[in-house]
């Protein structure tokens, strides 16, 4: 025989059981602002030094990002076998609406959400990189000015990602932006 409260102690522990059997609360981590002098991850370049969309990442319990100095360098990154299992988030610049040689630190938008941009004519950190968006209309935009093809995050590979040329004049070096 169960007591009159059974139910109700049921009801109060379920989420707690639940919660025990891996469901887990949402990641608060959000992207930052790139502080003066942020190395990249990668290749420890100064971000601030070069145009184009940067990137940022958390790691396992990490309270700060990981910055990258391109969407290319973080993209390559995230690729990796041994580093998916630990990212809790990357974002990337929402460059639709902001200056290519400045991206502004208050657009960003998850990388797996994005719309990128390959094979366009602007140089980035690192000689080619990706351009990227939050909303795909934009990126069609882009691809019509300064040319390149449309690709949700899903069709970004190591192959792609190898295979962008670097864009005219570029020389495939890092390029300093404008000051």
């Amino acid at each position: 025989m169960r007591p009159a409260g059974f139910p109700a102690v049921l009801a109060l522990l379920a989420p707690l059981v639940l919660g025990a059997c891996g469901t887990q609360p949402p990641d608060e981590r959000r992207p930052v602002a790139v502080p003066p002098g942020a190395a990249c991850h990668v290749c420890g370049m100064i971000l601030g030094r070069f145009p184009g969309p940067k990137g940022e990442a958390y790691v396992e319990a990490a309270q700060r990002p990981l910055f990258f100095c391109s969407t290319l360098e973080l993209l390559v990154w995230l690729r990796q076998p041994d580093v998916a299992a630990r990212v809790r988030g990357a974002w990337v610049h929402d460059m639709g609406g902001t200056a290519w040689e400045r991206p502004d630190d208050t657009r960003w938008v998850r990388a797996e959400e994005a719309w990128y941009v390959a094979g366009h004519a602007l140089p980035g950190a690192m000689g080619p990189t990706l351009a990227s968006f939050a909303q795909r209309a934009d990126a069609e935009r882009f691809a019509r000015e300064h040319g390149g093809e449309v690709l949700p995050y899903g069709r970004i590979t190591l192959e792609l990602l190898g295979s962008l040329p670097p864009p005219p004049g570029a020389g495939g070096g890092p390029r300093p932006a404008a000051p």
